[in-house]
Formats: C-alpha cells, structure tokens, sequence
C-alpha cells in the first residue's frame, strides 16, 4: 500500500499571499502530494513577535486563502502550543499522531542555506523530506553541492524544485497597505477584503 504524502508549509503569514499558494501547489503536483498542511506560526523562533498579527486573524486569513482548493487544510497544531514554536516539535506530534505519513517540508532555497540555524536540524532533516524551491537568480551549483552534502550526512530527504519566481513578500504587501497602495493580485481577494475589513497593517 503506498504510503500518504504530505506537504507543509509554515510561516507567519501575515498576510498569506499568492507566492505561498503556488508553491504549494505546484509541489503538490510536481511531487504527487496528497494534500498540503498549511500551519500558520504562534510564536515564531527566528521574529519578534512585536508588531506580529494575532495567531487568529493569520489563521482567518489563511483558511480564506486556501479553501478553494480540496487539497489545501490549514493546522492550528503550532497556534495552539504555548512558547515558541519549532518546526522540530511540529513535526515530531505530527509523525506521532501519522505514523504511516510521509511529510515533505516546502522552504525556499534561503530557509535551506540557514537550516543549521533551526533548532536540532540534524534530527529534522533525518525525520521528514524536504522541498526546497529553487530562486532562479541564484547559483544552482552552491545548492545542488549543500542539497548533495546535507543528503549525504542525513539521507537522501532534500528534493530541489524549480517553481516560478514569485516576487512578493508579506512585508512588502503591509509596507503598501501602510502607504495606501493597492494589493490586489498580491493576495487573494477573499483575503484583501479581510484585511481592509479590519484595518489591518495602517
């Protein structure tokens, strides 16, 4: 019986926006994932938590995102924990409560070049699979040479993908709702009309 695969894809989202949405799914289809687990942070490791939106109004905003497509869930397991959240302890109750799961972590190539920084990344890379996207910009060789060294110490878990260059940042979309700027086709509209709704990032 094959097993279960499944993606995740963390973040603050705050806002969620089109370049998280494409490259969930475009590892979902290029990887055959079964569905992608979108887990908004709670209190994240690696930003202050000053200035952060609110776990709910991050969550509201990502069920928005994501609830017309049937392959796409969104998990409140790290909202839910006290403290700061690491992808570590995500996913080892994950792996706990889906034994039979194979879970693939998508991060862009910059997340992956600063991955000795997350806490007991040697026992992460050994525990689930990675999809890492490619920037097209950057040198290809420097990350096939990391993707083969990090392979070689822990197993062969990290998959390259080339995804669109999607050049659209959560911070960029709140410095232009701070300017009065438009962010339509930036985010999804069901999303802009939330965060006008509430006045978020003014």
């Amino acid at each position: 019986m094959n097993r279960k695969k499944i993606g995740i894809i963390g973040g603050t989202f705050d806002p969620i926006h089109y370049g998280h949405l494409i490259l969930a799914e475009y590892s979902r289809t290029v990887f055959g994932l079964n569905e992608v687990l979108f887990i908004p942070t709670g209190t994240p490791p690696h930003k202050d938590e000053e200035g952060i939106s609110s776990a709910d109004c991050r969550y509201h905003m990502t069920l928005l995102a994501t609830n017309t497509n049937p392959h796409f869930i969104v998990s409140t397991i790290e909202m839910k924990r006290k403290g700061t959240t690491y992808t570590i302890d995500t996913i080892k109750q994950l792996k706990e409560e889906n034994y039979s799961v194979d879970y693939y972590f998508i991060l862009g190539e910059d997340s992956l070049l600063e991955i000795h920084t997350w806490k007991e990344y040697d026992q992460l890379l050994r525990l689930c699979k990675f999809i890492v996207a490619r920037r097209p910009y950057t040198d290809k060789k420097f990350l096939m040479d990391r993707v083969e060294e990090l392979n070689s110490l822990y197993g062969e878990h990290i998959y390259i993908l080339d995804a669109p260059l999607i050049e659209i940042s959560s911070t960029q979309i709140r410095h232009r709702i701070n300017m009065g700027l438009s962010i339509r086709y930036l985010v999804p509209e069901a999303v802009e009309r939330y965060i006008y709704k509430y006045k978020m990032y003014v």
